[in-house]
């Protein structure tokens, strides 16, 4: 079992931490339990280091906690340049804290209350997806050594402007930088290129990249905007490649 897929629980509610503490060693997964956001904070930055042996598979977080919150603990493992995929625990009546939690850098999110089969499903999707882009990963630097087109798949990449979003890596290099994408910059980033040229509104990106309801007022989804932007853009404050159409969203253009 040591080398099962450790998950860090960053629950406040005892009750809810013990029951799905239980539920995932019953799945097999190794656990580590933190119920204040100030040590929780603390532990993460240190299992996530480079070299740590201790580093977690993914944390399940909660977004309210005494201390530092799920948010502020989201944005600082990013900031810091952690990339553990994050699983934000959501109230269900707040629906802005859905998209403050994916702006902070959340992988996914779960609203409270949920059902246990359904976090166990999210827990393995992200597993899967992170396992596929260290993989795919390897198997493209092989590839770029001894590369064989007929019978090796092709990576999945989109190539714009000088500019490669690796989908399969969840990685963008622009401008002689490599940037980590989230699973969730990576599907806007996804929905927006297939769409190139279209006007693309924010109810969409709310409904079909983020399942929010589209009548959700919030500001994240412009804050998130603009982080991309910084990705990809010679001068963010003056984009040409993600542009917003006034009044109604946003359009990608390739080439402009």
């Amino acid at each position: 079992m040591t080398d099962s897929p450790l998950i860090a629980l960053i629950e406040d509610e005892e009750h809810l931490a013990q029951g799905l503490l239980f539920n995932l060693q019953a799945e097999g997964y190794r656990t580590h339990h933190e119920s204040d956001g100030d040590a929780a904070l603390g532990w993460l930055m240190a299992a996530t280091a480079p070299g740590s042996l201790q580093a977690p598979s993914i944390v399940v977080l909660d977004c309210m906690l005494p201390g530092a919150d799920g948010f502020a603990i989201a944005r600082a493992l990013r900031e810091a340049e952690r990339y553990t995929p994050i699983l934000m625990l959501t109230a269900r009546s707040r629906p802005q804290d859905v998209l403050e939690g994916l702006e902070a850098g959340a992988d996914d999110y779960l609203p409270k209350p949920f059902d246990l089969s359904i976090l166990l499903v999210r827990i393995k999707s992200l597993l899967r997806r992170t396992q596929w882009a260290s993989a795919r990963a390897e198997a493209g630097a092989a590839t770029a050594a001894a590369q064989n087109a007929e019978s090796s798949p092709q990576p999945d990449i989109y190539t714009f402007s000088g500019r490669t979003i690796r989908f399969d890596a969840l990685e963008l290099v622009a401008l002689g930088k490599t940037t980590h994408l989230t699973v969730m910059e990576a599907d806007l980033l996804r929905y927006l290129t297939e769409r190139e040229g279209k006007i693309i509104s924010r109810a969409d990106i709310l409904e079909q990249v983020w399942r929010v309801h589209a009548d959700t007022d919030t500001r994240a989804i412009d804050n998130f905007i603009v982080r991309l932007r910084r990705y990809i853009e010679d001068d963010p404050t003056q984009p040409r490649h993600l542009t917003t159409v006034r009044g109604v969203g946003y359009r990608f253009v390739a080439n402009p």
